[in-house]
């Protein structure tokens, strides 16, 4: 006699009160009241522009910190990404592996001219923490940072995160490190005159987390002519601004700029994987060539993330994402200034951007916090700014279509109007 097995029962699904709890249990308290205000909802599937959750509501997700230039699950970085696991998706390190010297390759080639040394990591502070370890290596002991500047929280690119709220609860820092006022020229100058041959300079060129400060025209090419008129040495930090976000490449191509270190990370991935690099010229790179193992990681290069970067520069060139992130941000950014400006003209300060990052100054952080509710409930995840706490920010992706655009505007449109009802009816002197 055949006896039949049962096939196994099918997991129970997850309720977000579940998760909620296990977020208060094992992650963070903080993180599960933040996502209380936001309706408790749980994000289970993602494709192009749109997330979707548990209980089947989608969103256009005009947030993702910057990661998402190209979507979610775009179709050419997944199709490198499953076949890379279906054949090797980790390495030893010790052998050769074509995977990771064909995305060193591929992304040599969309970067300014004269970087051309690779160093992969995983996340942005990361690259960031290879930026500052090459300065030192090289023998630039000091560092200038901006006030505003957002580089991470790892000790070292905490140092350069000029923001008193991360750094106090982990001071003393690394030594030697300066703020100086984003876009003053004559501030840098007076203090590379100071310390020739010393200083590493290290800068954004848009500050996304310190809410879209566009620095005035001129000042990047200004800032490279006088590190290297008092030899000094020039990270650009592009973990945020890179990889076609402003409507060019990089930041650096705006102004002709070519640092000694140029660092990208977020879109680098391809929305799918976890992957940052440091890419520097010979020169810089030098310390690093000389001993394989003076910096290293063990998950540096994985073929399964190196898939990924090679799928993500794919898509972007074949699809032509970066010029489209300049037609659409140039559409949407007066678009979305005329909304707020006839909406809340006593609220918002202003509106700025450039490319597909877009940020929405209000006159107080708390408003800036409501209007991010006020998105959500009418269909749109945008996200707050660090360093910037009044501004929201809106990083959508590039592959918007004209209905995408639509959507995000009149989403911005109802939310901004129940803003002003909300402001209107809130008790004086409230939050």
């Amino acid at each position: 006699m055949t006896v039949l097995q049962e096939s196994p029962a099918a997991p129970a699904a997850d309720t977000e009160a579940e998760i909620l709890n296990l977020y208060r249990a094992h992650l963070s308290k903080g993180r599960a009241t933040l996502a209380e205000l936001f309706g408790s909802h749980m994000e289970t599937a993602s494709e192009g522009a749109w997330l979707t959750t548990s209980d089947g509501e989608r969103f256009l997700n005009a947030g993702g910190y910057g990661v998402f230039i190209m979507g979610a699950r775009h179709p050419i970085v997944m199709e490198e990404v499953e076949r890379q696991l279906r054949t090797h998706p980790t390495a030893t390190r010790i052998l050769l592996e074509p995977t990771v010297a064909r995305a060193a390759e591929a992304l040599v080639s969309v970067l300014p001219a004269g970087l051309d040394r690779v160093h992969f990591a995983l996340s942005g502070a990361e690259a960031v923490e290879t930026g500052l370890k090459l300065a030192r290596a090289n023998g630039f002991k000091r560092t200038i940072s901006m006030r505003g500047g957002y580089h991470g929280k790892t000790l070292g690119a905490l140092s350069a995160t000029a923001k008193d709220v991360y750094q106090a609860p982990f001071r003393p820092l690394v030594p030697d490190f300066q703020h100086l006022p984003f876009g003053d020229a004559d501030a840098l100058e007076a203090e590379l005159r100071a310390h020739p041959g010393e200083v590493c300079v290290i800068l954004e060129p848009v500050q996304g987390e310190g809410g879209v400060v566009i620095p005035p025209k001129g000042y990047l090419k200004r800032v490279e002519e006088l590190v290297r008129e008092y030899d000094g040495f020039l990270i650009l930090d592009e973990v945020q601004s890179g990889f076609g976000r402003l409507g060019e490449w990089w930041g650096a191509d705006i102004e002709g700029v070519v640092p000694d270190v140029l660092l990208t990370g977020k879109a680098l991935g391809g929305g799918v994987m976890p992957v940052s690099a440091a890419v520097a010229t010979r020169k810089a790179f030098r310390p690093f060539d000389k001993d394989p193992y003076v910096h290293t990681a063990t998950f540096s290069g994985q073929p399964v993330l190196m898939a990924a970067v090679q799928g993500a520069i794919r898509a972007v060139k074949e699809e032509r994402l970066v010029t489209r992130a300049m037609d659409l941000g140039a559409r949407l950014l007066p678009r979305i200034a005329e909304v707020a400006h006839r909406n809340i003209p006593e609220l918002v300060v202003d509106v700025r951007g450039r490319g597909l990052l877009i940020g929405v100054e209000l006159v107080e952080a708390g408003l800036a916090g409501e209007l991010l509710i006020e998105l959500f409930n009418h269909g749109v995840v945008a996200n707050h700014s660090m360093n910037g706490s009044s501004v929201v920010r809106f990083t959508p992706p590039a592959v918007l279509d004209d209905t995408d655009v639509d959507f995000l505007v009149n989403s911005f449109d109802l939310a901004t109007r129940d803003l002003i009802k909300g402001a209107a009816t809130m008790p004086e002197g409230g939050n």
